[in-house]
């Protein structure tokens, strides 16, 4: 039974944080081999197991030192159908992948609740296509019947919430958040945006969260933004209005670099963690619900302990 699902702690005023940029710590930094960035596949193995735990447990120190609320993000980001066989493993793999990606996240969470901070679990999900490009677009339909099989694997789980990363356009978060009410499970939408603060689709950030909260009537717990700068994340915000106030979480890019020059890297670019941890200070004050915080492409502990720092502190 999942421990958080009917009352989600990060609905609160409590600042929680995540890890940071799991694959490209993972293939950068760790020299795994991942087929179409999916780390799901080291669910694989004992010493891939062993891996994503160790990943996980850098984070958790940081969580006990400032004893802060902790999510779990599953390594599931592209274990939907579609993903699944372009990985090169059967569709009927989705399964066991997002089942054992949960039981992994359970058993570090047994390990660690004794120390007293929150943990959270929450199921990951990514787009059908490209997280930087809106390529194979969907309606809000046939987004909803995509999505739904990942979903309800999830929803079977310890899974407190789902939440679906680097979305970059509305219909397919309309179809995601749907197929969510539908199962009774609480989600999280997190959009990216470019270098002018706009998602890929040329829509604002808040004509997209306005567009699915009117569409499933405001059925995602609350929002996020990743896979973006904070300084491009902050051009989106200038604006204004009452749609901010749906924000909670942020999950930065290391990097200022826009999307497509990111895609065309052969180099991790780390950015500079301790201005990092500035930049989300910023962002806190264009915010005022914001206390979800961690990283994205490029960023690993040091950066987001240096987000910790600048948010206990302050």
């Amino acid at each position: 039974m999942a421990k958080h699902r009917e009352a989600l702690p990060t609905l609160s005023n409590d600042i929680f944080i995540t890890d940071g940029g799991l694959e490209t710590v993972l293939i950068f930094k760790k020299g795994w081999n991942l087929p179409c960035n999916a780390a799901f596949v080291l669910l694989e193995s004992s010493k891939g197991r062993k891996a994503l735990a160790e990943y996980y447990q850098e984070y958790l120190a940081i969580a006990r030192k400032y004893r802060i609320g902790f999510i779990l993000e599953s390594p599931t980001w592209c274990a939907s159908a579609d993903w699944i066989l372009r990985a090169g493993y059967p569709e009927n793999t989705i399964v066991d992948f997002n089942r054992n990606a949960v039981s992994l996240l359970r058993s570090i969470r047994d390990e660690h609740e004794k120390n007293g901070i929150p943990i959270v679990i929450s199921g990951c999900i990514g787009p059908r296509g490209d997280g930087y490009i809106v390529d194979n677009r969907m309606t809000a339909s046939q987004a909803e019947s995509y999505h739904y099989k990942q979903i309800q694997i999830l929803s079977n789980t310890e899974a407190d919430l789902v939440s679906a990363f680097t979305v970059n356009y509305s219909d397919e978060a309309i179809g995601m958040a749907s197929a969510a009410k539908a199962l009774h499970m609480p989600i999280v939408i997190s959009f990216t945006v470019e270098t002018d603060g706009k998602l890929p689709s040329g829509e604002t950030l808040g004509q997209a969260i306005q567009k699915v909260d009117q569409a499933t009537q405001n059925a995602c717990a609350y929002y996020m933004i990743n896979c973006s700068h904070p300084a491009h994340i902050e051009k989106a915000l200038v604006v204004g209005g009452s749609w901010m106030k749906r924000i909670r979480g942020v999950r930065s890019n290391a990097s200022i670099k826009s999307h497509e020059e990111l895609n065309n890297s052969t180099e991790l670019d780390e950015g500079n963690p301790v201005e990092f941890g500035e930049q989300y200070l910023k962002l806190k004050s264009l915010l005022p619900n914001l206390n979800v915080l961690g990283g994205c492409c490029g960023t690993n502990h040091l950066h987001v302990e240096e987000i910790c720092r600048k948010f206990v502190k302050n």
